[in-house]
């Protein structure tokens, strides 16, 4: 470790006053992002970053190549079928960014791939590499073929800001067409003909809240803006329905949605009101040949299936109706059959609903779920943009098979394995073992924990316990390349699936937010118990980013003696000072999330006892690495650079570090090679941190 001496962050007091409590944030001057100093600042803590890290550059190099060595740098994806055309992207050795192509199809089998080749026929669609040219980040916002397929609509962005340029590429002749649009958000949607793109911009918070038609081959001066969302709470996005029929207009806040469609071959037309909104009610909507599908939780707190007619979609009859212990997740008309994800018991699964009575006599035509061997896994539908097949396209991985492509047999039932992610280097998943724990909570509720081991490891052994905890987002059971070089040195790695995340049902979501959010916490310091006392674990490294940063801040000031180290990566742990700023892009929005501090003198008090920033005391604290990105948009900057400068003032232990990205956003280095180096540095950190020989 470097003596060199840790910046020291300027203090200039600014006073707050909320609900009658005065608080004086002596930092809040890093929030100024535009200010020398504050550039000079991060740019120091840099500096210091480095420094301290010095001793480990030759196992951070080591780490590099590993992930390199274990990676087919030339390699590319299955193949999916859409109107006549095989698309995929492959990956080409040296290269930071992923290729998008096709091929002409011929069957409903996807072409023979081989490693390293591209398939015979090839037209690029789009180079990631040829389009970031020398730029330090490049990020695609949409890439969205016309129904014909001859257009291709695509977007661009530089800055990782998330704000992207639209650009029409003519696929039959390769030029790229004189329409371009900028400052738009993610997505977008053709209509039936190819003649209109559909895009969405943002308002002054960031917000996506417009909804545009552009004409191909028209200026951008002369679109027409098809809808605007008012409150402040929703953001709107646009889709076409695989059967390519309708144009669905969403609308969301955290708790409540609202749909709006329009027959795909009438662009000009006027969206209708599905249902008009209902607070706490969440609905989505898919096109079913006679009818539509309605997913919602209106009396369903783990959401119900219905039916509604093409004219009146309102009226709603139930088809798969709720369950206490199945959270349905998501649901995917076509023309012979119906496809439910859902969870239970903490893993997903997959549910068919062939379409139709059965025959008689039949039993073929009841629905059924498709079962998967391994104890703890993940899989979801992934790439079935056609409305007409006999087969299901599917994601697989679990903690020791890495991520795998399946064709699901309509007719015989049965799995067919497409592809599995090579691992280069003699990479063998017996080698390892994973398991399913059960944690006590203070409250007496059971948390589940992934747990991933080489097998023969002596135990109790250093673990990398990961949490998130948040939006109902659920961190399942996978598979990385990366993890492979702390698993072979003898970590146990684990995932404390804690209450906040969706994993348990939208019960085990909805008692992790408001005035429950602390409940995340308290779970994830009573998995780090768990896994000590059952001798799982000696030291333990804490890894959480986003939402999860903010639970890594939450438990290194709640249980600190836990923890020999935390990594924090684009932490939200300046969360109140956040969400009590309505300018700030996202906050009204959270508000859903969090409560609204700036209004309810109960959201401020209970969210000032457990925010990261408000709570750092005068106790020692295990090393802390923090990382984030100058051009984040979700988790600024400062939130970190503030919290890191806090635990420098008034903390014991540490050491604290910060590294920011100076030309990134919220997920990091855009480029593969630039993202594995990132790793390896914390990978390297956590070896050096948990005292592992290396």
């Amino acid at each position: 470790m470097s003596s060199q001496t840790a910046p020291t962050a300027k203090k200039v007091p600014s006073e707050r006053v909320h609900h009658g409590d005065t608080v004086v944030d002596d930092y809040a001057w890093l929030t100024v992002k535009d200010d020398p100093e504050t550039i000079a600042y991060l740019e120091a803590e840099n500096a210091y970053t480095q420094q301290a890290t010095v001793h480990l550059k030759q196992l951070q190099e080591t780490i590099f190549q590993e992930i390199k060595d274990r990676t087919l740098e030339t390699d590319l994806s299955v193949p999916t079928r859409k109107n006549g055309w095989w698309y995929y992207s492959r990956t080409e050795e040296g290269k930071q960014y992923g290729i998008q192509c096709r091929v002409a199809a011929n069957g409903e089998a996807p072409p023979e791939l081989k490693a390293g080749e591209p398939l015979s026929g090839e037209q690029i669609l789009l180079d990631g590499n040829e389009l970031a040219g020398d730029s330090d980040f490049f990020s695609v916002g949409t890439s969205a073929v016309s129904p014909d397929g001859t257009l291709l609509a695509y977007s661009v962005n530089f800055t990782g800001d998330e704000r992207f340029t639209l650009r029409v590429k003519d696929l039959t002749t390769g030029a790229v067409l004189d329409d371009e649009v900028s400052g738009i958000f993610y997505g977008g949607a053709w209509s039936a003909d190819g003649s209109a793109f559909f895009y969405t911009t943002v308002d002054d918070a960031w917000r996506p809240n417009r909804i545009h038609r552009h004409t191909i081959g028209t200026p951008t001066e002369e679109d027409v803006l098809v809808h605007e969302e008012s409150d402040e709470r929703f953001w709107i996005g646009i889709g076409l329905t695989r059967s390519e029929r309708y144009l669905v207009l969403s609308a969301g806040s955290k708790i409540t949605s609202e749909v709006r469609i329009l027959e795909a071959d009438n662009p000009t037309g006027e969206f209708r009101l599905v249902r008009p909104r209902e607070i706490g009610v969440e609905y989505g909507l898919d096109h079913a040949e006679d009818h539509f599908l309605i997913l919602h939780n209106r009396n369903a707190e783990n959401f119900e299936l219905a039916t509604a007619p093409l004219d009146t979609p309102g009226e709603w009859t139930p088809l798969i109706e709720h369950r206490a212990d199945t959270r349905l997740l998501n649901v995917d008309a076509f023309q012979s059959h119906t496809v439910v994800h859902f969870r239970r018991d903490g893993l997903t699964g997959i549910r068919i609903l062939p379409a139709g009575p059965a025959p008689a006599g039949d039993e073929g035509a009841e629905p059924y779920e498709i079962s998967f061997p391994e104890p703890i896994y993940d899989v979801a539908p992934s790439g079935n943009p056609e409305f007409v097949s006999e087969r299901l396209r599917l994601g697989y991985t679990s903690m020791v098979t890495p991520p795998s492509v399946y064709d699901y047999d309509l007719r015989a039932r049965e799995l067919i394995l497409l592809k599995r992610k090579p691992v280069l280097g003699g990479y063998d998943p017996d080698d390892y073992e994973q398991f399913r724990e059960w944690a006590t909570a203070s409250d007496g509720t059971r948390v589940p924990i992934s747990i991933v081991v080489r097998k023969g490891v002596e135990r109790p052994a250093p673990t990398v316990l990961y949490g998130y905890g948040s939006y109902e987002i659920s961190i399942d059971p996978s598979f990385s390349v990366a993890r492979l070089s702390l698993l072979d040195r003898g970590f146990v790695f684990a995932i404390a699936h804690v209450r906040g995340g969706g994993e348990m049902g939208r019960r085990w979501y909805e008692d992790g937010k408001f005035q429950k959010k602390k409940n995340t916490f308290t779970d994830f310091v009573a998995a780090a118990e768990h896994l000590k006392a059952e001798n799982w674990s000696s030291a333990i490294i804490a890894r959480g980013g986003s939402a999860g940063g903010l639970l890594m801040g939450a438990v290194a000031n709640l249980s600190p003696e836990s923890f020999t180290g935390v990594v924090a990566e684009v932490p939200f742990v300046d969360a109140l000072n956040t969400i009590l700023d309505p300018s700030l892009p996202l906050t009204v929005i959270e508000w859903d999330e969090w409560g609204d501090p700036l209004h309810n003198a109960d959201v401020y008090e209970y969210m000032k006892s457990y925010t990261p920033y408000e709570n750092v005391g005068d106790r020692i604290y295990p090393p802390i690495l923090a990382i984030t990105s100058l051009n984040d948009t979700r988790v600024f900057y400062h939130e970190p650079a503030k919290w890191i400068a806090k635990l420098r003032e008034v903390a014991k232990g540490g050491p604290f570090l910060l590294k920011t990205e100076m030309g990134a956003g919220h997920g990091g280095r855009s480029g593969r090679y630039d993202s594995w180096r990132e790793e390896a540095l914390v990978l390297s950190w956590i070896l050096d941190t948990a005292k592992v020989d290396r």
